[in-house]
């Protein structure tokens, strides 16, 4: 890994997070575009615009049940002086043979089934007896319990304007439009409308693969029982749960013991499906601090640019942080505080937005916005630390939620935002408007 902010910079450097997210965002690149199936492109960004081959419907068609009639077949009537049509067969959707509609005549037709020719609007079966002479229906009966309704007469009790209940072709989209632009993140609708108009495949950048590590010999997984001084592993899973949450293919690995060559052993395995590491914990400077011991001096050494660099940051939660890339693809790799509140609030500052970036979207951060504090006391913050403290934001205020402590997951289970104090502001009192990072 090589890039300005780390040249420019030396050990003892405390970066400020500007700095740091820079520097991520500096080196990480999208990923380079593939062609997949629609649904597999689920989550994807597109690469380039998607043109529509063909109009969107087709042909004209009904949005009614009803009869396609003459617009002057139908003139004047009314309940009292029906007009009296002979029906002349039925329209059904994914129909090829069309029947001619003449004067006074009509071709019982379906939802979605082509307008045929001769016929100038539709008439709902509503407005009709459905054949039946006996008065007004509210539905047509089945072809196969009533085959006579496709032929004999039927009663229209109302006029109907020219092209009344008919989707007119290419009224959804026309061939030649722009369906989809570079840049849009296919979702349900978006792979629906690719679909609509022919296209099996498309062109995007995958959905990164990110690997979530944990690391610490204290760590239990849920369900097993817990020891002396053992406590459950949720870094891990809170962590893989957020990077899906930022669209990525997130997987988990279960919590390494403190060792040194078996984390490395770890980190080498799991490259093969990485396009992101993140590991959480063992980045201080404990004794037992065993990611920093693994990873100082890992990488392709004898390539430029290899290696993972250990930071302090101006900010807290979240002081301690290591950054680089490993392996012979320079896979990039961000190394996280173990405390609970530290790791998360991390990953929103600095891991979501390489997921981002590796998925090529422009814009890789959270929605930020203002609002009023609304608190008993003043908030403090240590001068020369950016602090972001947890909050549940509404209507304008935003509340902070549980304390200053890292290891805080209840409270952190029940914000929805976090509050920005600056490195330059040392207190705030509550009425006063504060910067909002919103978390969904």
């Amino acid at each position: 890994m090589s890039s300005a902010a780390t040249r420019a910079t030396g050990p003892d450097h405390l970066w400020s997070v500007d700095e740091h997210l820079e520097d991520i965002l500096t080196t990480v690149r999208p990923l380079e575009p593939i062609e997949l199936n629609l649904l597999d492109a689920q989550g994807c960004v597109l690469v380039e615009d998607v043109t529509v081959p063909v109009s969107l419907p087709p042909f004209d068609n009904s949005s009614m049940d009803g009869y396609a009639v003459r617009v002057a077949d139908v003139a004047g009537a009314s309940e009292e002086f029906p007009a009296v049509l002979d029906v002349v067969g039925d329209v059904a959707a994914g129909q090829a043979d069309l029947l001619n509609v003449g004067p006074g005549q009509a071709a019982r037709i379906m939802t979605g089934a082509p307008l045929p020719p001769g016929a100038e609007t539709v008439v709902p079966v509503e407005w009709t007896d459905g054949g039946l002479g006996e008065g007004p229906v509210t539905g047509m009966r089945a072809r196969s319990l009533a085959p006579e309704g496709a032929e004999g007469h039927v009663h229209v009790y109302r006029s109907a304007q020219a092209r009344a209940h008919v989707r007119a072709t290419g009224s959804d989209v026309k061939a030649g439009d722009r369906a989809l632009e570079a840049g849009t993140v296919l979702g349900p609708p978006q792979i629906g409308l690719l679909a609509a108009i022919g296209r099996g495949t498309v062109r995007v950048r995958p959905r990164p693969r990110v690997v979530v590590l944990s690391t610490g010999s204290e760590l239990v997984q849920p369900d097993e029982q817990l020891g002396s001084g053992q406590i459950y592993d949720s870094n891990s899973f809170a962590l893989t749960a957020a990077a899906r949450d930022a669209g990525a293919i997130a997987y988990r690995v279960g919590a390494v013991a403190d060792d040194a060559e078996t984390l490395r052993s770890t980190i080498e395995d799991q490259l093969v499906r990485a396009d992101l590491m993140v590991t959480t914990g063992g980045v201080s400077v404990g004794a037992y601090d065993v990611v920093k011991e693994a990873l100082s001096h890992v990488g392709d050494e004898d390539e430029e640019g290899g290696g993972v660099e250990f930071r302090k940051l101006a900010m807290q939660p979240g002081k301690p942080q290591g950054f680089g890339s490993i392996g012979p693809d320079h896979t990039p790799l961000l190394a996280l505080p173990g405390n609970p509140v530290s790791s998360y609030v991390s990953f929103e500052l600095f891991v979501r937005p390489a997921i981002r970036a590796l998925m090529g979207l422009d814009d890789v951060h959270r929605p930020t916005t203002r609002a009023t504090l609304t608190a008993g006391n003043a908030l403090t913050s240590p001068k020369g630390r950016r602090q972001f403290l947890r909050g549940a934001y509404a209507d304008g205020a935003v509340t902070p939620v549980g304390g200053a402590g890292s290891h805080l997951v209840a409270a952190l289970a029940h914000a929805d935002a976090l509050i920005v104090v600056p490195e330059d502001v040392e207190s705030v009192e509550p009425g006063t408007e504060v910067e909002v990072v919103l978390l969904g």
